[in-house]
This record gives C-alpha cells, sequence and structure tokens, in this order.
C-alpha cells in the first residue's frame, strides 16, 4: 500500500541485476573505475557522459554549467518528452562490506515541475533489495547547486549497486560530483569481501534454454502437467533439500519434465514423481516441528489434496506426507519483509533474455506464479475462479505461444484471473489490448458505466468534433461493448470499477495518425475524425481532485486537503490554517503523495482507536495466515474537532484506501464518493520468465471488526457518483456533496461551484 505508480514504473525501468545465474556474481572494482564511475568528466560529446546509461533523448553533457571540473551531467524534458522522467544509470558489484551505502552530490534545478533527485538501489541474485529516490522529498522548481545525499541499509544479501540521477515530468536537473561511501567514508576504502555462490550460480544446465519442445499436449499430458506443478509448488515449500537451496528449482523441473510428458499412462506419470520426490533424499524427523496457529487463523494451507491416494497413488501421496509433517521454516525461494510481513520472492531468476518459444520456461512462469498465489496471497479465498482449474487451462494456453506477444497476452490473461488490481504485467503495458503508440487527445471516465469524455487537449483540431460530455459509443467504427468484452481478458482488477477505470485509461489507443470515434451527444450522433498523437498527458490522470495547492480554504467554514501532493512535515501548518472552520474535506481521490496515515489520522481522533488489523503467512506454514495485533491510532495536538469528509472513488487505491480506513477512525468522520479499487496490502513483487514483472497484494487488510477489503474496497457513508451532466458542466459532484454535509442544503450547486472554481 506504500509504493506509487512512479515507484513502480521507476523501479521497473533501471538495469535488473540477471537475466541468468552466470551474470549475478560481480568481480572486484577496482578504486580507479570506482572514481571513474562517479565522474561525468570522460564525456567527449555533447551526448550522454561515457560509461553511463541512460534516456537517450534527454540527457546530456553539459560544459558550461558545472559545479566542479569541466562536465557536468545535465537532463532536460519538456512537454514531448518520451515516458514520464528520464534517468541515468551506473552499476557496480556489492564487493564490500558495511551498514550504510551513500550517494552525495550536487544538484541544480531549473523549472521542474515533478520531480528531481539522486537514486539508489540494491540487487540481490534476482530481484531489488533496497531503493530510494528522493520522491517525498518534492525537490521541484528552479534552484542553485546544492549538496544532497540519499541513504541505504547495506543488505546482506545485496549483489550489485545501481546509482544515478532522474528528472520526472519536465524541467532541468544538472549533477555534477558525485561521491559514493560506505559508512561514511569512499567505497574504495570499505573492506572487500568474497561471497560464496548459491545454487542459482553453479547449476546452469538449462541457461540456453529448458529444450523442452511441445507440439501438442493431450488431454491426459495436460492432467499430468495439473499434477506436477501441484507436487513441484509443495516441494519447492515444504522439502528441506529445496527450502534450504541446495536444489535450482527450475532447472530440477526441466530435469523431470521429459520424463513426464514422455510417460504413457497416468500410473507411470506418478511413478516418475515418486522417483523425483525420492532423489531428493530423506527427510530428518522435525524437532520441534511446526504447527498451525490455532487461534481462528483466518486462512489454512489447502494441502488436503497430498492425502488423495486415488489420484496421487500411496507411495507419492505418502511422500508429500512426510515432507508437509517434517516442515521446517527455513525457505530458500521466499523470505517475510522485516516489520510488514508480505512476502519476498527472493532468488527467482527473471530469465531476461529468454529466447521464444521455450515450452519449458513458458510453463515454469506458470508454475511460478501459481504457486505464489497458491501459499503467499493472503486473498487467496476472494480470487473468485477456481483456482486448480486456472491453472489447467492456463497450461496448454501458455506452452503453445510462440513469440513474444502471444506470451505476454497470455500471461496477462492468466494475471487477470487472480483478480487484484496490484497484479498485471507492470513492465508491459505497452503489449496489454488496446495496442499502438498513439491516443486520442482526450481523457475518457465511465459514468454510471458509460464512456465518457472528461478532458480534451487544449491543442485538440478544432476539426475533431467531440467535446466534454459526449459519451463514445464507436472507436474506428467499432462497438464499445464488443472492444470492452475483448479487452477485459488482459486486464487485472479487483471490481469493476477499477476494470472500468483502467480500461478508460488507454481505451483510445491505436495506430498514430487518422482515426474515428462515433459519440452521442444529448440526442445527436457524431462521426468524428481526428488525429492520434504521442504521449497526451490526459491519458493518464490517475485522480480526479482539485488542481493547485495540497491545501486550501474553501471559504471561512471549509478547510480542503488533497493527498495526492500532501507533505507530512505540513501537517502542523494544514491544521493550523483549518482551525475553526466547520469541516475538513480530505481528498482522496488519488494516490497518496506521502505516507500520512499516522501523521495526519493522530489529529483527527480523540482517544486511542484501532482501525485495521492486517493477515501475514508463516515461513513455517506455506499457505497459513494469520492475524497481527490491530493498528492504532493514538490523539496528538493540535486536534481538529471539526467534520472530517474523506473523499473516495474508483482512483483511490492500494494506501490511499488504507488512508481512508484510518481517517474514517475520527468520531467525527464520513466518507463521501464511490467504491475504492479494492486492493489493500503492501505488495509483493513477482519475477517471471522473459523479464516480466507482477505483483501481489502481500498483507491482508482487514477492518478491526475482521471484515475484509480486498475486491470489495473502502464502501463509502454516501455514495456519490458523477453525471454526464456534471462533467459537461465542469461540476465536481462529489465534493458538492462534502459541501452540503459541512454546510447543510442552504446552497445551490451554483454557489457550491464557485467555492471550488
Amino acid at each position: 500500500m506504500r509504493i506509487a505508480i512512479l515507484a513502480i514504473a521507476l523501479l521497473c525501468s533501471f538495469p535488473w541485476t540477471a537475466s541468468r545465474a552466470q551474470d549475478a556474481t560481480p568481480s572486484p572494482v577496482s578504486r580507479a573505475d570506482l572514481e571513474a564511475a562517479l565522474s561525468f568528466e570522460s564525456a567527449t560529446t555533447e551526448g550522454i557522459p561515457a560509461g553511463w546509461r541512460g534516456s537517450t533523448d534527454s540527457v546530456y553533457s553539459d560544459r558550461s554549467v558545472v559545479h566542479g571540473g569541466k562536465v557536468a551531467l545535465r537532463i532536460e524534458r519538456n512537454a514531448s518528452s518520451a515516458n514520464g522522467f528520464s534517468t541515468v544509470t551506473k552499476a557496480i558489484p556489492i564487493d564490500f562490506a558495511g551498514s550504510t551505502v551513500e550517494l552525495r552530490g550536487y544538484l541544480r534545478l531549473r523549472n521542474v515541475n515533478g520531480f528531481a533527485g539522486l537514486w539508489l538501489r540494491e540487487d540481490g541474485t534476482t530481484r531489488a533489495l533496497a531503493f530510494e529516490n528522493m520522491q517525498s522529498r518534492h525537490l521541484a522548481g528552479t534552484s542553485d547547486w546544492s549538496e544532497y545525499s540519499i541513504k541505504l541499509p547495506l543488505h546482506p544479501d545485496a549483489t550489485k549497486l545501481y546509482f544515478g540521477v532522474l528528472l520526472a515530468d519536465t524541467g532541468t536537473v544538472w549533477a555534477d560530483d558525485l561521491q559514493l561511501l560506505v559508512d561514511g567514508r569512499p567505497v574504495w576504502e570499505a573492506r572487500h569481501i568474497e561471497r560464496a555462490k548459491s545454487v542459482l550460480e553453479t547449476d546452469r544446465a538449462f541457461d540456453a534454454g529448458s529444450g523442452i519442445q511441445v507440439e501438442q499436449l493431450s488431454a491426459r499430458q495436460v492432467d499430468d502437467l495439473v499434477t506436477l506443478g501441484k507436487v513441484w509448488g509443495f516441494l519447492k515449500y515444504h522439502h528441506p533439500a529445496v527450502t534450504n537451496g541446495k536444489h535450482h528449482w527450475d532447472y530440477e523441473l526441466f530435469r523431470v519434465l521429459p520424463r513426464i510428458l514422455a510417460a504413457s499412462n497416468a500410473e507411470q506419470s506418478r511413478a516418475v514423481l515418486t522417483e523425483w520426490v525420492a532423489s531428493l533424499g530423506e527427510i530428518a524427523p522435525c524437532s520441534p516441528c511446526a504447527k498451525l496457529p490455532s487461534n481462528g487463523a483466518p486462512l489454512a494451507p489447502d494441502i488436503k489434496w497430498i492425502s488423495d491416494r486415488n489420484r496421487l497413488g500411496e507411495p507419492l501421496s505418502k511422500a508429500l506426507s512426510t515432507a508437509y509433517q517434517n516442515r521446517a521454516g527455513e525457505q530458500f525461494y521466499v523470505a517475510l519483509q522485516p516489520g510488514v510481513g508480505n512476502a519476498q520472492f527472493k532468488n527467482e531468476l527473471a530469465y531476461e533474455q529468454l529466447h521464444l518459444p521455450d515450452p519449458g520456461f513458458q510453463l515454469l512462469a506458470v508454475y511460478r506464479l501459481w504457486n505464489i498465489v497458491e501459499y503467499w496471497s493472503p486473498y487467496r479465498d476472494t480470487i473468485g475462479d477456481d483456482w486448480d482449474k486456472v491453472l489447467r487451462e492456463t497450461i496448454p494456453t501458455v506452452m503453445r505461444v510462440r513469440d513474444d506477444k502471444e506470451y505476454k497476452h497470455a500471461l496477462f490473461r492468466f494475471v487477470a484471473h487472480i483478480h487484484d488490481t496490484h497484479a498485471n504485467l507492470w513492465n508491459s503495458l505497452d503489449a496489454r489490448p488496446p495496442e499502438g503508440g498513439c491516443y486520442f487527445p482526450m481523457g475518457v471516465r465511465f459514468v454510471r458505466g458509460l464512456p465518457v469524455v472528461s478532458e480534451i487537449a487544449s491543442d485538440i483540431p478544432s476539426s475533431f468534433d467531440v467535446q466534454v460530455g459526449d459519451t463514445i459509443k464507436k472507436i474506428d467504427g467499432v462497438s464499445l461493448s464488443s472492444l470492452i468484452e475483448s479487452w477485459t481478458p488482459f486486464y487485472a482488477a479487483s471490481n469493476e470499477p477499477t476494470l472500468l477505470r483502467d480500461i478508460a485509461r488507454g481505451m483510445t489507443r491505436g495506430s498514430c495518425g487518422e482515426g474515428t470515434l462515433d459519440v452521442e451527444r444529448g440526442k445527436r450522433t457524431i462521426h468524428a475524425t481526428g488525429p492520434r498523437v504521442p504521449n497526451p498527458k490526459l491519458q493518464f490522470v490517475a485522480r480526479h481532485d482539485l488542481p493547485g495547492e495540497p491545501f486550501r480554504l474553501l471559504s471561512n467554514e471549509v478547510a480542503y486537503l488533497k493527498l495526492s501532493s500532501v507533505k507530512a512535515s505540513e501537517i502542523p501548518n494544514y491544521l493550523a490554517s483549518a482551525k475553526g472552520t466547520k469541516g475538513l474535506i480530505i481528498d482522496i481521490r488519488n494516490y497518496p503523495s506521502e505516507f500520512v496515515v499516522f501523521a495526519l489520522g493522530s489529529h483527527l481522533v480523540d482517544r486511542k482507536v484501532s482501525f485495521a488489523r492486517f493477515t501475514k503467512g508463516d515461513l513455517s506454514n506455506p499457505g497459513a495466515f494469520d492475524w497481527t495485533p490491530p493498528e492504532e491510532l493514538e490523539p496528538q495536538n493540535p486536534h481538529y474537532s471539526g467534520t472530517v469528509v474523506i473523499l473516495v472513488d474508483e482512483t483511490s487505491l492500494s494506501q490511499a484506501e488504507y488512508t481512508a480506513m484510518a481517517l474514517r477512525a475520527s468520531p467525527h468522520a464520513i466518507i463521501v464518493g464511490s467504491t475504492t479499487a479494492g486492493a489493500d496490502g503492501n505488495v509483493s513483487p513477482v519475477d517471471l520468465p522473459g523479464g516480466l514483472k507482477t505483483m501481489i497484494s502481500g498483507i491482508g487488510v482487514f477492518y478491526p471488526d475482521k471484515k475484509p477489503t480486498q475486491r470489495i474496497g473502502i464502501v463509502p457513508d454516501i455514495s456519490v457518483l458523477p453525471t454526464i451532466e456534471g462533467i459537461r458542466d465542469g461540476r465536481d459532484e462529489v465534493l458538492e456533496r462534502a459541501l452540503r454535509e459541512i454546510l447543510g442544503g442552504k446552497l445551490s450547486a451554483a454557489e457550491l461551484s464557485k467555492l471550488y472554481h
């Protein structure tokens, strides 16, 4: 719940550590190399300084604006720059020991509208372990050279360090005189260490491919592969020879898979599996043995199938039962995030250089994600679909794909079955239908189930006869109903409002050039022709709050605070300005820019109060989730005693939902708006073969009375949906209802509108 969409984009865009295990172990770097790695002085042209990687359309070497030496780095972005941010990147191996790694450097800003900053990321063999990018400091505007610093605890499993400079949105930032420090001293003075190689680095048998060839799968083979997938995943998290890291479990799959595919009947397939389990060695009796919670845990492991001797045969069932009875808490492929408890899927290789088709690695993607959900999703019981049936249907679909596009489409469909808005293939959204590099220059929002033009770019051609408030009926001659039906299977969403939200953001996408829209305006149908253009920012609006500063007085009686640009350090000032008002409107129709659950919520309560409960996984009991103590707010001064009205809608996701739960704990709070995104809980990233990245909600978030939020969302006390007429007239009907709750019904719609325009 504490990760913003931009942070996801930044994390997915930076280079990853390893596509194969052989890339995971770095070699020592000399002092000279390290000094050169931090410098921009080797630039010979005006482009990206030598030795750095970055966005070629916006990163330059600058010889006229410098802090020290002869060359500085410049990142310069305008409205037509690609993506939402630009970076420069350098990487070095972490072959040194210490407690803290620090990046220092001088930055100079000019007209920065988003934010600028230094950034650091520590990677392990297979995933990112720690990340900082100064986003929370809101470094923007114009300023002269100043020194900045960011720090990260040095993670014991980190093998590679990425660092650099970034700029989000538009403006210019210069960087110079970077320093990389370990415990306050130059990195080359840190103690050098040699790291022991893991099995992922020593077992390289299938680095060039799985070697699996499949043209057609019979129904019996699919049945065998379903059993294999469940057994493979069960052993991954239960058998001590796997949980202690002795086996490269991906590659062990490729060793047994040919024998399963070649089995002539179910009995032979079971014999192969039984022999395979036996090859892992005998299991020593546990002491002490793991036990399931006895306090009414909300989610228990679903492992009854291992006792199904009709399906598995007695020897295999007995072997799996022995592994379960003697399970231990050690896990090589998963850990729990300290302090939070969401799963961290460590030692999962991304196989970025995967050459398709490769049915073995394609099957691995299905097995990996299916079992992650089966054992580490706190919301496994809310999926709605039969998860075993999803496995059976997905196996042949994914194994028969022949190229990158088909592979991504098949996985989008698979991920969508999780029904978790945190899912999707986050670094492959360009492959999700509708596809294309351009959009009509307008924003679209579903209003009471209808796709309505909600915004139009200022430079839209006058000949393109589309207006705010028009309802879209066809795109390029195809009815919206049929398009939505074809797109829906590719979208992972917890509920329908969120599904339509995500479809709306990209529904006008297509090939660059002329396209057509059929829109309904009143009782007329209009056929409009206009251009699709690249990067229209209106397509990516992810909030419905008011433009401008985070805090304002709408009148002497009403204060307004939006969380999309809130600053936790300014909360005392916001509350001081709101003192004496009848009501405070807190707009969370957005994603909070900073985590303010306790910093803000504690000023709205007059006694200690519980507002949420979590569930988290158990390394000793994969698939089990148990309650954590309640989350509580404790009152702090200054106390705001007026009415608190919290605004939410389908853009309120994750941290926004958790924040709404906390603020609702105020005795004078009400929530106004519509159902939220229904995906609450700190996220757990998942790497899939081919360098694809998805996530799941990693902890369960419930109300204090243990009522769920996942897929349900935050249900408002007062339900208010925008209308087409309101969109057309530029009104914010949700905000107007909040104003009426504070001021009463004495003001007309026109008078209310004046308060916020």
